[in-house]
């Protein structure tokens, strides 16, 4: 999906699949509009052999995101796609008009499917080590014949020597955390998630789940071969794991020659685990470009607001609940009711959610729950990650982009806003939050509904760490500051009385597939046509 900032854009989605379905923008802020999120929470699911029309604005955005099905593990199978939002003319970009735009997917993926998967999670299992990592659907690159099997379909970038070319990466994977690097090339960040960045040249960047970044890699080499474009498991044993890693090539135009020999070192920070976390920190605001809008992105003085609201999330290793492996925010875990959270206020439907989320983590056993946070419209919110788990986790925030103010290992304390960045913190909505470690961001509530802050693993999601965000004006019944719900609204659980039947499109029962390394990707689980509308 390529469009530019304000442009409207309306999606039609065929269920062609044998299950139901709702696909998420991720990074889109559909502002006063989160009928459009497509997550359980706002809608219902789009049943198998009908279609369903998404209608929304990228609203004072630019960037690099993407779309992908949000239920019940269907991103392990595929049907994900790109979201470029690109300037409009009147605005200047900070860097010269690349050469070429390329997307690039990364990702870890197993031989089973994704209904495989599920029931493992449902019977308590671990998903355990991932088959590979896949990137742009496509299996590695045989760069060692004992690890890779020939005959593998493997994705190769073509290039002029001497352009420059801006690559979005981004990691639609499961529950891999993945190094990227391209051999002998710089990776000179610009943007993510929306947000132009200080640029500054990387040899490897980690991409944690559901996160996207924007290149800019200049051909400066002499092609006397073809070179390695990797993405590997991070924070893992790399000797169990070294088939965990996906391989492409980058050709030169006037290239010698066929890639060979060891692969580019991902870093070297077994013993150091500050490594990774400041990186991270190194990304900031480019403070002086405009983006969306010509003012620069520094003018919202964000480290000057009065906080309003505080909220300490924290995510522990699984636990039993019910006699179920579950995993919980501050020990409540999401338990999704069959009626949307959005309809059933529009409604007035008593009794779906609740109003209690704990503001910070309590001393009681783990408990399901259908309760929900209680934004102030207009508000400053600070929420702190703190994950107490062994493993990375990556938090997605819906509706909005979050300033990432700081991180650190250690459980957070009030003394740790001594750390914070007030003044040229990254504005994204997907940060990772190390094991053992927090991580802290500042958010202004100015938009109305109910949104979505979720774990990225996908294992972990779906076994219940997420929670929503409720924003309502309580002075405003004109729709000023939310949008009216859509002519087209699917009805379900406690409304589904309100739903017409559709006819069903095409042959129900059947979905179609493209098998990549012997693997069955969820290629066109859809028809997928979006049309632009000039506003």
């Amino acid at each position: 999906m390529n469009v530019t900032t304000n442009w409207n854009v309306v999606v039609n989605v065929l269920n062609s699949l044998d299950e139901p379905l709702l696909l998420t923008w991720d990074g889109i802020q559909h502002r006063k509009n989160c009928w459009q999120d497509g997550v359980l929470g706002t809608n219902c699911p789009i049943p198998q052999g009908w279609n369903w029309t998404y209608q929304f604005q990228v609203k004072d955005q630019i960037g690099s995101f993407f779309y992908f099905p949000s239920l019940g593990l269907q991103r392990a199978a595929g049907g994900y796609g790109g979201i470029t939002v690109n300037n409009r003319e009147v605005i200047a970009v900070p860097f010269g008009t690349p050469d070429g735009d390329i997307t690039l997917f990364i990702g870890d993926w197993y031989i089973k499917g994704h209904k495989d998967l599920r029931k493992a999670l449902d019977e308590g299992k671990d998903l355990g080590m991932p088959d590979g990592v896949l990137m742009n659907g496509k299996g590695p690159y045989r760069y060692n014949a004992t690890l890779v099997p020939d005959g593998i379909d493997y994705e190769t970038i073509n290039v002029e020597p001497g352009k420059t070319y801006r690559f979005r990466v981004h990691n639609v994977g499961i529950s891999t955390s993945l190094n990227f690097r391209i051999q002998n090339h710089n990776l000179l960040l610009a943007e993510t998630e929306g947000t132009y960045t200080v640029q500054q040249n990387y040899t490897n960047l980690d991409i944690h789940l559901g996160q996207s970044y924007s290149f800019l890699v200049t051909m400066d080499q002499n092609a006397s071969s073809d070179y390695y474009i990797v993405a590997s498991a991070r924070f893992v044993n790399e000797s169990l794991w070294t088939r965990v890693t996906g391989v492409a090539i980058l050709h030169y135009s006037n290239s010698k020659g066929k890639a060979s020999g060891p692969l580019p070192d991902p870093p070297n920070d077994f013993y150091d685990k500050t490594f990774s976390m400041n990186q991270a920190r190194s990304i900031r605001t480019n403070v002086s470009a405009g983006a969306a809008r010509p003012n620069p992105q520094g003018s919202f003085r964000y480290g000057s607001i009065n906080v309003t609201q505080v909220y300490v999330l924290r995510n522990m290793p699984p636990v039993t609940i019910n006699g179920k492996r579950r995993t919980a925010l501050n020990g409540i875990s999401y338990s999704p009711p069959a009626t949307p959270l959005r309809l059933a206020d529009e409604f007035d439907k008593q009794g779906v959610y609740t109003l209690d989320f704990p503001t910070r983590p309590l001393d009681r056993p783990p408990r399901l729950g259908t309760s929900v946070i209680n934004g102030t419209y207009k508000g400053f919110m600070e929420i702190i990650f703190q994950n107490n788990d062994t493993t990375v986790q990556t938090y997605h925030m819906d509706g909005y982009a979050f300033f990432v103010v700081g991180m650190d290992y250690g459980e957070w304390t009030e003394d740790s806003r001594g750390t914070y960045n007030k003044w040229d913190g990254v504005s994204r909505c997907t940060t990772q939050v190390f094991p053992g470690a927090w991580t802290a961001v500042l958010v202004s509530l100015d938009s109305a509904g109910f949104w979505n802050v979720r774990v990225e693993n996908l294992d972990t999601w779906y076994l219940g760490q997420e929670v929503y965000l409720r924003v309502v004006n309580p002075e405003d019944n004109s729709n000023k500051t939310e949008l009216p719900m859509p002519d087209n609204v699917l009805y379900c659980g406690l409304l589904e009385d309100k739903q017409k039947q559709q006819a069903p499109h095409g042959s129900q029962g059947s979905s179609s597939f493209t098998t990549y390394v012997g693997a069955m990707l969820l290629t066109c689980m859809m028809i997928f046509a979006s049309i632009v509308i000039f506003p």
